[in-house]
């Protein structure tokens, strides 16, 4: 997990810079075409670009030292302008992209170039493809062996996820624009350019309703995965000194901040001393193979507890 936040960085800067780059030449091509899908999908890489600016900020927000007041640091920062990125720019792209379809298919208006609409899709399809490609590459770094459903459903790194659906829902819209455009010009009816325009906001509306979710949960508050509480489990468990583990309790501060909690029973015959030290053997232990696990609060219990 520590190398996730690297491989999202490097994620956001390729699509920071091919967004940037596909929402000027769209926007060039709306003005010569006068295409609202091509409008539809300038507004949306403007959008996605915003996006990619705030993740970074929530980057640098989350390496913000801890203080009084937030004692546990600022790494849900992360989570947080993840969060605004999917439910306020994402539904703004997607209202925005709704309006001018509907508006288009009320009010058509024809394609002045056809040329210059395709060319401009196509280059920024091959851009896209890129950001895509680095975003696939660096996930599969970090992913290991869940699926792409479970990836962006369980990763605790929020950035890595925003940028695959971002980059597949701009693929898509693309691809929508780019079969919107060339339709509408052979049959001559501007209504399928609206019609496509409509898709996109539908589209972008629907991606966000699924990152709204899912940086809603880390926002609130995840535990670590299954495999990482199996391992914290295994290393207090196998301690010499600990007859049981009653409960434990995890929870993500931020994507690399693990906060692990619990409750143990230690032989009876230890004295205060030797307790004390079994604990700072453990927290050790946990913190050599589970790097993230930052904050770790042991308390010794001598009879179980319910909760």
């Amino acid at each position: 997990m520590a190398s996730s936040t690297e491989h999202g960085t490097k994620a956001i800067l390729a699509a920071l810079g091919a967004n940037f780059a596909i929402a000027i030449a769209k926007l060039l091509g709306f003005l010569v075409t006068r295409s609202g899908a091509m409008l539809a999908e300038s507004f949306h890489s403007f959008a996605d670009s915003g996006n990619q600016a705030l993740l970074l900020f929530g980057h640098r927000r989350a390496r913000k030292p801890a203080t009084p007041e937030h004692p546990f640091g600022y790494g849900r920062e992360r989570y947080f302008w993840s969060f605004v990125v999917a439910l306020v720019l994402f539904m703004l792209g997607s209202a925005f992209a709704i309006w001018q379809g509907i508006s288009k298919l009320r009010h058509p208006e024809h394609l002045n170039s056809l040329t210059w609409a395709i060319a401009i899709l196509g280059g920024a399809i091959v851009l896209e493809a890129f950001s895509f490609r680095v975003a696939v590459k660096e996930s599969n770094k970090v992913r290991g062996d869940a699926s792409w459903v479970s990836f962006v459903r369980r990763s605790k790194s929020p950035e890595l996820p925003v940028i695959l659906l971002e980059d597949l829902g701009a693929m898509i819209g693309l691809v929508i624009a780019f079969f919107a455009v060339i339709i509408s010009a052979i049959t001559d009816n501007a209504r399928w350019d609206g019609a496509g325009t409509l898709a996109i906001g539908i589209l972008l509306g629907l991606i966000a309703i699924v990152l709204a979710i899912e940086m809603q949960s880390l926002l609130i508050g995840e535990s670590a995965t299954k495999p990482v509480r199996k391992r914290i489990v295994m290393l207090i468990s196998s301690s010499p000194e600990v007859t049981e583990l009653i409960h434990i309790r995890t929870q993500h501060m931020g994507p690399d901040d693990l906060l692990v909690a619990a409750k143990v029973r230690f032989k009876e015959s230890l004295n205060t001393t030797q307790i004390a030290e079994a604990i700072d053997a453990i927290q050790d232990s946990i913190r050599a193979e589970v790097p993230d696990a930052q904050s770790i609060y042991l308390e010794p219990d001598l009879a179980r507890l319910d909760g």
